[in-house]
């Protein structure tokens, strides 16, 4: 089986944001924030089942209903994707569907308000999640974690504005 093409990072000096070490390193620890932040919220909220993209849909949802098609636009997920994940979220009381004033042949999904609860309790226990994990850290690491927000969210955005949707 041949090996995966290395990706394409453009040739600059060691040290700078190009730098294919520093783009690894960058690639890493947003891996292991994610795993960290998913793993560590089972500690103050064990009863927590919710996939991952469940909870992404909840949250994208908390912006006001939508059509399974921009749900999937929105996630880059496949409509199918994305339906069968609603289904569970119906299941669960956290979704209901609502007719579409603009088309009435199709329905938008909606939050409930038993979604908007497990919405809020997750997003809860996360932020005490990070803020025992912020307040270990030493002033000068806390500060640089919060200056680099900006920069992360611009990343997410330029990440985002070029992954063509999958499926």
């Amino acid at each position: 089986m041949p090996e995966p093409a290395a990706p394409v990072v453009p040739s600059t000096p060691a040290g700078t944001a190009t730098d294919p070490a520093q783009v690894q390193r960058l690639t890493d620890v947003v891996t292991q924030l994610r795993r960290a932040l998913r793993s560590s919220i089972r500690t103050d909220y064990p009863w927590e089942s919710l996939p991952m993209a469940q909870v992404e849909l909840l949250q994208t949802l908390a912006a006001g209903p939508m059509r399974v098609g921009e749900l999937a636009a929105r996630q880059r997920l496949a409509p199918n994707t994305v339906s069968g994940l609603i289904g569970k979220l119906l299941d669960a009381g956290f979704v209901d569907r609502q007719a579409d004033p603009g088309d009435r042949r199709t329905a938008r999904i909606a939050l409930t308000e038993g979604g908007r609860r497990q919405l809020l309790d997750w997003q809860r226990a996360h932020e005490r999640r990070m803020a025992i994990a912020l307040s270990a850290l030493s002033a000068e690491d806390n500060a640089a974690v919060m200056d680099a927000l900006g920069g992360l969210e611009r990343l997410a955005l330029a990440l985002a504005a070029e992954q063509p949707p999958t499926g």
